[in-house]
């Protein structure tokens, strides 16, 4: 009897980090097949990815631990990249009346203040109106991605793809922080991508609001009864994801040295695999930051691996989807036996 139960145990271990598992020898036989993928300039690559997409996954895992998710994430990114890039530009297309671009802690600002109000617009109607913030955000989506085809139109830019961007913006986004090795440079995002993890961790582990949130996110009603102000807080959470997308969107633009309607496009579907494989529970009130950062770490190996293999891009989505469902479904094993 004891032997089975250790074996039970043993086999709810492997099922609980099957991900983490199939993740580890994945990156095994890419090191076997492609050496150079642990070498120094891929390890940055790698790095330098997972600070690009961290923020946004940042915001994302908020909505997850209030039992929601936001999938006009995506679109949020490409309407902010888009407007930084067409007002930190040398080439002014959407504004040809202009004559110099704004200053760059202006542009960050509006950029901010148009994620989080779109932030609210989501928040607002999951709180006030009772909507299921699946509903809520896709119409959004839909909403932010008209907005982003009107945006490019404007001017004489006729759609085309917001490019030609001032050196100063690039420089304050993609400059050097510092080099290693043979002069392989890690780019200043890393740096701003770690403030942000760091800032989040705070408020989350550290503030009455994180507090609220995890409440709401465990049992409402609960909350409610203890003092918690619900409304606000799933507005709040709300808020501060679409201040992590525009901050997406603004490092995008500068990353890629361009933007177009198709910036920003499916990142929500990388942010909320990279959640949920670091441990944010759909089943509400369960996450950790420091989860995030392993996930998005994590999700960014395997594409740089697959990369290094050659795999067809258009195998990245089926392997996406297919993630995505394995981490939902150990999520709710993990769920099920806990209950």
């Amino acid at each position: 009897m004891a032997e089975k139960e250790k074996m039970k145990k043993v086999g709810d271990i492997l099922l609980n980090n099957a991900m983490y598992i199939i993740i580890a020898l994945a990156v095994v036989y890419i090191t076997i097949m492609r050496p150079k993928f642990i070498e120094l300039p891929s390890i940055i690559n790698v790095l330098s990815l997972t600070a690009a997409k961290l923020p946004i996954a940042l915001g994302i895992g908020g909505c997850i631990v209030l039992t929601g998710t936001d999938i006009s994430a995506g679109r949020v990114v490409g309407l902010t990249a888009c407007i930084s890039a067409s007002l930190l530009t040398k080439t002014f297309k959407v504004f040809p009346n202009m004559d110099s671009a704004l200053p760059l802690p202006l542009v960050l600002l509006l950029v901010i203040a148009i994620g989080a109000a779109v932030g609210f617009v989501n928040g607002f109607s999951v709180a006030k109106f009772k909507l299921h913030p699946f509903i809520v955000t896709l119409s959004t989506q839909l909403i932010v991605y008209g907005i982003i085809l009107i945006y490019l139109m404007q001017g004489v830019n006729n759609g085309q793809t917001l490019s030609g961007l001032t050196d100063g913006y690039r420089s304050f986004v993609t400059g050097a922080l510092f080099t290693v090795g043979n002069n392989v440079a890690v780019p200043k995002y890393v740096l701003y991508s770690i403030l942000l993890t760091a800032l989040m961790w705070l408020i989350w582990n550290k503030t009455t609001f994180g507090k609220n949130m995890f409440a709401v996110g465990s049992n409402e009603e609960a909350a409610n009864v203890s003092g918690v102000n619900v409304s606000r807080t799933i507005i709040l959470v709300f808020m501060l994801a679409g201040i992590m997308y525009a901050l997406t969107g603004f490092l995008d633009s500068a990353r890629i040295a361009s933007a177009n309607a198709n910036t920003g496009l499916n990142y929500e579907c990388d942010a909320i695999a990279a959640c949920v494989i670091g441990g944010v529970s759909f089943v509400g009130g369960i996450g950790r930051i420091s989860g995030i950062v392993v996930g998005v770490v994590l999700l960014q190996i395997i594409f740089a691996g697959l990369s290094f293999l050659a795999v067809d891009p258009n195998m990245l989505y089926i392997i996406k989807g297919l993630i995505i469902l394995t981490a939902c479904a150990i999520d709710m094993r993990k769920y099920l036996v806990r209950k």
